[in-house]
């Protein structure tokens, strides 16, 4: 069975948080990825639930947007908050889903993830442009259940 411990290496994770702080530096938009081993839940209700356990409904913008993968349950869901759901256009998410899923597919997992992270960035900078003053909410670091 697969673990979260297994699922990136270190250097990986880092390389995921790099993408992240890179993405982040031209908008006040928020990007977390969360990693667990299995859930009982649709991945899509979960990562709802993740996304209210981790804060990122409370972004002054709502405009955060989450990465969630189920290692064991080989799962995956995006998805963003309300201020951003409103502009993005209506495939948004299911083309960056994509993305994502054709690297999981072949089995590298660091690179979907950062194809995913950097298309939401560009949304993210085209609609929430960095201004003065915009701070870094949440954290960049990639969180485990």
């Amino acid at each position: 069975m697969s673990k979260v411990e297994d699922f990136l290496t270190k250097e990986e994770e880092q390389e995921i948080v790099q993408a992240i702080s890179a993405s982040e530096k031209n908008t006040s938009g928020e990007i977390r990825v969360h990693i667990e081993n299995h859930t009982e839940k649709p991945p899509l209700e979960r990562a709802q639930e993740v996304f209210h356990l981790l804060g990122m409904d409370a972004t002054e913008l709502r405009n955060g947007v989450l990465f969630y993968v189920g290692v064991a349950d080989h799962t995956f869901a995006i998805i963003g908050d309300e201020g951003i759901d409103k502009v993005v256009e209506n495939d948004f998410w299911d083309c960056t889903r994509d993305i994502v899923i054709s690297n999981f597919k072949e089995k590298k997992f660091k690179d979907g993830l950062v194809a995913g992270i950097l298309r939401a960035g560009e949304r993210l900078e085209h609609y929430f442009p960095f201004s003065a003053g915009d701070k870094n909410e949440l954290s960049n670091e990639i969180s485990k259940g």
